[in-house]
């Protein structure tokens, strides 16, 4: 990777960068520009978070440097310090800025939690996590734009690869958190992980028990949202980590052969789903319907003779299996598992009506009960047409096509997506003097299922009328 030092300098040729020199000038302390800042200067890659360490006082530098703001601005600039951890930050300019002076770090094995001693500027770089991420550059007047690179972090950019400045058992045992960041950063960027520091992943892969789910999780989502998820999942299976943190989904992995017939291996056909979903959305949680829509399978895979390997209902048992990871992966509870949970439960919907004959009925039936996800719920659906035979993905992408027609036909005609029964349960207690209870709901239910089974329109005068005719069956009679 040629790029010469004169490039660097109009890289840095900012008044965030030249205040923050100048400023560890006045204090006369070398201050560096440290971590992804600079490694997303060679991937071309924009970056608003920069890192910069100091060898002396990263919360001096800080304080200097806010002080040199306000009186360009005219205004005095807060900055946030955390005294416990010798770190400081402050936001400006669309940037945010962590302060932090040079350290060497030693752990005990039970804790993430490193106990820390000031140090030198190497001794800073040999403790990050990786090379690429251990470059920096100098900011102080007399070596402005500098590159300071003692472990080969420019060499490891261009061969794209992941690779630990010390010992990678070593790294991770301290910190076992840079396994999954291993892990992310060669699934966001395409690396592969170094075959020494992989190998320490795997050895060293129960260490990740001490780390608190939501910083996992954390990581795991970040892996969810990278241009090609699979590559993250691989990895995390490879390397035994995956068992740990989502045993879910590896008990989906494999595939049985019983009389000479066989079934996909589910783990590898929901990557191949996942991906699908990463080429069209950017939604988080439209990728976890995508890696949850066949949990249940495991739990409901069984050998039928004459139809072989079934895996019936796994869409509910799924559906009754997302709060329980959800709650246990730290994962909020809120409308985005209804929504997940939602998707899982209706994936297989849209299949059956492409293998089915499509009526207006059934099609009534899923906006109704897809709501405004009925659009992400077809996505998901096209997502899971994983088949190697040509022929089968084009027959079932028409068969969606035409499903698609319906569905917009259905809901122009009928407006049945989120609607309420044009007569409601308060009505139906008013009119025949019943207290809440069985009978009001069975009038309500049955209503609601004229309407979408096409016995009657979605209209007010339609659905009063069959009220009263079924409420008559029922020997209710009006006041």
């Amino acid at each position: 990777m040629d790029i010469s030092r004169d490039e660097i300098i109009k890289y840095l040729d900012k008044p965030i960068f030249r205040m923050i020199g100048e400023a560890a000038d006045e204090l006369k302390v070398a201050c560096y520009l440290i971590g992804g800042s600079v490694r997303d200067f060679f991937l071309y890659r924009p970056s608003t978070d920069l890192d910069v360490v100091a060898v002396g006082s990263g919360i001096e530098l800080a304080e200097r440097v806010a002080e040199k703001m306000g009186e360009v601005r005219g205004r005095n600039i807060p900055v946030q310090v955390f005294k416990t951890f010798g770190t400081a930050q402050l936001k400006q300019g669309g940037y945010e800025i962590e302060f932090v002076g040079a350290r060497k770090e030693s752990y005990r094995h039970d804790s993430r939690k490193p106990l820390v001693e000031d140090g030198t500027l190497e001794e800073d770089q040999e403790r990050r996590d990786f090379t690429i991420n251990a470059m920096a550059f100098c900011l102080n007047q007399e070596r402005y734009g500098e590159l300071l690179d003692p472990f080969n972090g420019l060499q490891d950019l261009q061969d794209l690869v992941i690779r630990t400045p010390r010992e990678p058992g070593i790294t991770f045992s301290d910190d076992p958190l840079r396994m999954m960041r291993a892990i992310r950063f060669a699934s966001q960027l395409g690396f592969d992980i170094h075959p020494y520091t992989f190998d320490a992943i795997r050895d060293n892969r129960e260490r990740i028990e001490i780390v608190s789910m939501e910083r996992v999780t954390d990581e795991l989502n970040k892996i969810i949202l990278s241009p090609k998820p699979s590559v993250g999942f691989v990895l995390l299976e490879k390397t035994g980590l995956l068992e740990i943190i989502f045993p879910e989904l590896c008990a989906l992995k494999g595939a049985e052969t019983k009389d000479g017939v066989g079934h996909k291996d589910n783990f590898y056909h929901t990557l191949a789903v996942l991906d699908n979903i990463a080429k069209k959305s950017d939604d988080l949680w439209l990728r976890w319907a995508a890696i949850l829509h066949d949990i249940g399978k495991p739990a409901t895979k069984r050998w039928d003779p004459r139809l072989g390997w079934t895996f019936h209902n796994h869409n509910y048992v799924g559906e009754k299996m997302v709060p329980r990871i959800f709650r246990r992966m730290k994962l909020p509870l809120n409308e985005k598992m209804k929504y997940t949970r939602k998707l899982v439960s209706l994936h297989m919907r849209p299949m059956q009506l492409v293998e089915e004959e499509v009526t207006d009925s059934a099609v009534r039936r899923l906006l109704f009960d897809a709501g405004d996800d009925i659009e992400d719920l077809m996505t998901l659906c096209e997502a899971d047409i994983t088949s190697k035979n040509p022929v089968k993905v084009r027959q079932f992408i028409h068969n969606f096509l035409i499903v698609r027609r319906k569905l917009k036909e259905i809901e122009e005609k009928d407006r049945v997506r989120n609607f309420q029964p044009p007569v409601d349960g308060n009505e139906i207690m008013e009119l025949f003097n019943l207290p809440p209870g069985q009978e009001v709901g069975l009038l309500k239910s049955a209503i609601k299922d004229a309407i979408l089974d096409g016995v009657i329109p979605n209209e007010r005068d339609a659905a009063y009328q069959f009220m009263l005719e079924k409420a008559k069956e029922m020997n209710l009679t009006p006041n």
